[in-house]
């Protein structure tokens, strides 16, 4: 027997559905705690609607409410985004083996997540000597070529938010951090195409990185190792290959999508 649903319930039923998840994507962008009221004028909803809405997903574990009465994100999206990464991790894996094949040096994907570089996925370099980072690992964007590409896909006044924010701690001699000199550096990387760090995260390795073009949320390939191998003149070579890489990438998101 088949079973019908009226047009007006399916079209309610994605609208909630549009809505808690625009809360949830503004309880991260928040940073941290936010109120009710501030919630419903970001969201653009009425304070009756929201609270009905926050109170579902409290019950079902996705958001926490504080003692001040504030919400934060609860503890069950923690399992989620781990499933999730661990699935991105599963299907990137061939993409970036493809980097390594072609290029020797370690590969990685990662994401901007609020204010910070999240690595989710790599395949290191079969060199002895070469560059890991594990993945999880959350970075400053303004020292990393992941980063960097990352925020380049930002309009200046939001990255100037992100470095006020989480601050432009220097890693090493070659860290930028005046807020005005990376932005001039992200403005080179948009017109080159891809963003170059120089030892500014560790002395001595070189990255260069690219975005991935159409993800759902800003992502970035890289490839990294150390200055003597990675040259500046290797990105003749190494550059379409990491945006060959990053378009398959963009269109697997896409159909995932779908």
């Amino acid at each position: 027997m088949e079973v019908s649903v009226s047009s007006a319930s399916g079209a309610g039923g994605v609208q909630s559905v549009d809505r808690a998840l625009d809360i949830l994507e503004i309880m991260a962008a928040a940073g941290g705690q936010i109120g009710l009221s501030e919630l419903a004028e970001t969201a653009g909803l009425p304070l009756p609607t929201i609270h009905r809405l926050t109170r579902a997903l409290v019950a079902r574990g996705y958001v926490r409410q504080l003692p001040s009465r504030k919400y934060v994100l609860g503890p069950k999206l923690v399992r989620l985004g781990e499933s999730a990464s661990q699935s991105i991790g599963a299907w990137s894996r061939p993409h970036l083996a493809e980097l390594v094949r072609v290029t020797g040096e370690t590969a990685n994907m990662a994401v901007l997540d609020d204010a910070m570089a999240v690595y989710v996925a790599q395949v290191p370099s079969e060199h002895s000597m070469r560059m890991f980072t594990e993945v999880g690992r959350r970075v400053y964007p303004h020292c990393t070529g992941v980063g960097k590409a990352l925020l380049a896909q930002l309009p200046d006044d939001a990255v100037r938010g992100i470095v006020t924010r989480t601050g432009m701690p220097q890693q090493t001699p070659n860290t930028v951090t005046d807020p005005e000199a990376l932005l001039a550096d992200l403005a080179t990387i948009r017109a080159r195409g891809y963003a170059i760090d120089e030892g500014e995260q560790e002395v001595g390795v070189r990255c260069f990185a690219v975005v991935v073009p159409g993800a759902p949320t800003p992502t970035a390939v890289s490839i990294s190792g150390p200055a003597a191998r990675v040259t500046l003149e290797s990105a003749e070579h190494v550059v379409p290959t990491l945006r060959r890489v990053a378009a398959d990438l963009g269109a697997e998101f896409g159909s995932a999508a779908l």
